[in-house]
């Protein structure tokens, strides 16, 4: 991983008298004097739009914590098309694959604008979670709700309708982003969802002559009516 461009700026969140620590689920079962002790052992790193942080095959050495800026992770197929798996804004982490036995990347990660991480070192966590059992209950947890997931957006890809398909994405976007804007190119949610940029667009606009979300930038739009986005993703 890339980490050529550290930098020593305060994470925005100490502005609002707060932590990153606070905003991650991974951290959330921690007491007080965890959540301490693992900011202490944090670095701050910096970084350009469409730089590869992590190549698919590498070790899992560490937590990524997105303190601002977008990042993706994807997969490229034997062809050479890309295919992406997520897409993580500020207040999300990448850790999955960090406790299996081979601890390695099965994807890659790329900034999709410029980002400036919160890194933590794995074995800091391995050391914590053995000292409060709790928190590694709220990972099992986790992993769990994650399962769920994994689960809604394969029947998602299962659906023919282009619109209803996309109704969904978005409705599942929405949750995980908490109200905020869904930030990504035609191509990015294509490649997530298995449709073509134009095929996209075309579905976008029907959503928003129809009232269910609001197109609010380039690349970027919100959900205006859920309960109708919901009627039609059915």
């Amino acid at each position: 991983m890339n980490m050529t461009l550290e930098s020593t700026l305060s994470c925005p969140y100490h502005e609002k008298k707060s932590t990153c620590v606070d905003h991650i689920r991974l951290f959330e079962a921690l007491p007080d004097e965890a959540r301490t002790s693992l900011l202490k052992e944090m670095r701050h790193t910096s970084h350009r739009k469409g730089e590869i942080l992590v190549q698919e095959g590498e070790s899992i050495d560490a937590i990524l914590v997105v303190r601002t800026g977008i990042i993706k992770t994807y997969r490229i197929d034997a062809s050479g098309e890309e295919h992406v798996m997520d897409v993580l804004h500020a207040g999300q982490a990448i850790w999955h694959g960090m406790f299996l036995e081979d601890h390695i990347y099965h994807y890659s990660v790329a900034c999709m604008s410029d980002v400036n991480l919160c890194i933590l070192q794995r074995e800091k966590f391995e050391n914590v979670l053995g000292r409060y059992p709790k928190a590694a209950m709220n990972l099992i947890q986790m992993l769990s709700t994650d399962l769920d997931e994994a689960e809604e957006k394969n029947l998602l890809l299962g659906m023919r309708s282009p619109v209803k398909r996309l109704a969904s994405f978005l409705l599942w976007r929405d949750r995980r982003m908490s109200g905020q804007e869904i930030t990504m190119k035609l191509e990015d949610i294509g490649s997530f969802i298995g449709l073509r940029p134009e095929t996209i667009s075309r579905a976008l606009t029907s959503l928003a002559e129809a009232g269910c979300i609001q197109r609010t930038g380039r690349a970027r739009l919100q959900v205006f009516d859920r309960d109708k986005l919901k009627q039609i993703s059915q």
